[in-house]
């Protein structure tokens, strides 16, 4: 799970922001801070991910709190959510790392597009050392939409969406009990070749788990689902 703060200062917003992050998977709210003062309080006793941060708070502003925790190196990231509109405020906020920016008020799909593009990027990341420019420009440039839910990103070359929820049902169907690529393939009734393919794309982002048993003659996979990791799929389909 990804931890959030919010920091703002008025209540009523804050509930909303809540209650649009609940709607989002993916995402725990640790906590709420009405000022700059209670975030670093937050932030020094609980493990935060990420700020949905607003700018105009009584003292010290949001952008401030941003400053501060880029000045100290914490692994934390932001996403604005404020009233400012001018373009100053939005430089600088980009400039200290801000990883999206929402403008008041703003619509609901427009709040879960930040979300899921921040989530999807921030579970990617973490499970890679390296990383190559193909993947990265497909995980940080703009792409069009495909629907009226957000961005979404491309499947690999080779595979195709329908294919990819043909296979991903059979893997449903396995529960909590290990399979192998054989069982998939018998079930779906697509090739090993085909079937190997989809199971290593699920495993890469985490939707599966892979292993690896040695006995005798060759070393044999199993997959087990990740029923909690589904989320994953979101910007693929």
């Amino acid at each position: 799970m990804i931890n959030v703060l919010i920091v703002e200062d008025d209540p009523m917003v804050a509930e909303f922001n809540k209650r649009y992050l609940e709607q989002v998977d993916g995402f725990l709210l640790v906590d709420i801070a009405n000022c700059v003062k209670e975030a670093l309080d937050v932030i020094e006793e609980k493990n935060v991910d990420l700020l949905l941060l607003d700018v105009f708070m009584p003292g010290e502003n949001g952008l401030s709190l941003l400053r501060k925790v880029r000045e100290e190196k914490q692994d934390i990231d932001a996403i604005l959510i404020t009233a400012a509109s001018d373009v100053e405020k939005i430089q600088e906020a980009l400039r200290n790392g801000a990883v999206d920016y929402l403008i008041k008020p703003f619509e609901f799909d427009r709040f879960e597009q930040a979300l899921r593009t921040y989530r999807e990027q921030h579970v990617y990341l973490k499970r890679q050392r390296t990383i190559n420019q193909e993947d990265l420009d497909q995980l940080l440039l703009v792409k069009e939409e495909d629907n009226d839910q957000g961005i979404l990103k491309p499947l690999p070359k080779g595979l195709s969406r329908k294919t990819l929820v043909t296979v991903l049902e059979a893997v449903k169907k396995q529960g909590k009990a290990p399979f192998s690529t054989d069982v998939i393939a018998e079930v779906t009734e697509i090739s090993r070749v085909s079937v190997r393919k989809y199971l290593k794309f699920l495993n890469d982002i985490g939707v599966i788990d892979e292993t690896l048993t040695y006995g005798i003659g060759r070393p044999l996979y199993s997959y087990i689902y990740n029923a909690d990791k589904q989320y994953l799929l979101d910007g693929y389909e």
